[in-house]
């Protein structure tokens, strides 16, 4: 008996964020903010995220996919967003965003490892670089810009995402609002002005 209470206490210890995942309902939830739907692939899960429960935030993850996310033909492969609402006044710098990133897609490739049979060469540790500019964009608080070097599980193959990420806080709520970008596509092509159009289209509450 004494082993068996052992091992409940120690499955539930240490998966907290399974604990997460079975009470939170993506349809049910009512997000506290405005975030554009039109157009967009949608997904929400709660933070602690499953595939990266070292990232130290509670809250929820919003995704939006472009359409052409999933298809490496098009001119969106690989570019989405996705925001994080988390508990708390939080203020991350440059290399906790680097770390968080660093962690969240070495998970979203582990879970991928199987699934899409990717041969172990190709596997390698995701390295994430960012700064943060001297001058938020718009009414951020801050804003960071980076890369991500990673493998992209789809296409078998390396690849690198362009990044920026927005910190925004909204009055009366303690908790705050971290967006994140990803294209593989320069700053300069097409589908930034979509996904800054998405961050644009971002209101808090009333």
């Amino acid at each position: 008996m004494k082993v068996f209470i052992f091992s409940l206490f120690f499955t539930f210890a240490i998966n907290p964020c399974l604990l997460a995942q079975e009470k939170f309902d993506p349809v049910a939830w009512q997000a506290p903010y405005s975030l554009s739907l039109d157009d967009w692939g949608i997904e929400r899960f709660p933070i602690p995220i499953d595939f990266a429960p070292k990232i130290p935030y509670k809250g929820v993850e919003d995704v939006r996919f472009t359409t052409g996310w999933s298809k490496p033909e098009s001119d969106e492969y690989w570019s989405y967003a996705f925001l994080w609402y988390v508990e708390g006044q939080q203020a991350p710098d440059a290399k906790t965003v680097e770390n968080n990133l660093a962690m969240y897609f070495d998970g979203l490739v582990n879970r991928n490892i199987e699934k899409r049979a990717l041969p172990k060469e190709l596997i390698k540790k995701t390295r994430a670089h960012f700064k943060k500019l001297y001058k938020p964009e718009g009414q951020d608080e801050s804003t960071f810009t980076g890369t991500i070097h990673m493998v992209d599980y789809m296409g078998k193959k390396p690849i690198v995402l362009h990044a920026t990420v927005h910190l925004k806080k909204c009055a009366g709520i303690d908790h705050t609002i971290i967006f994140h970008q990803f294209s593989p596509q320069e700053r300069i092509a097409p589908i930034w002005t979509k996904l800054n159009g998405l961050w644009e289209s971002f209101r808090c509450s009333e």
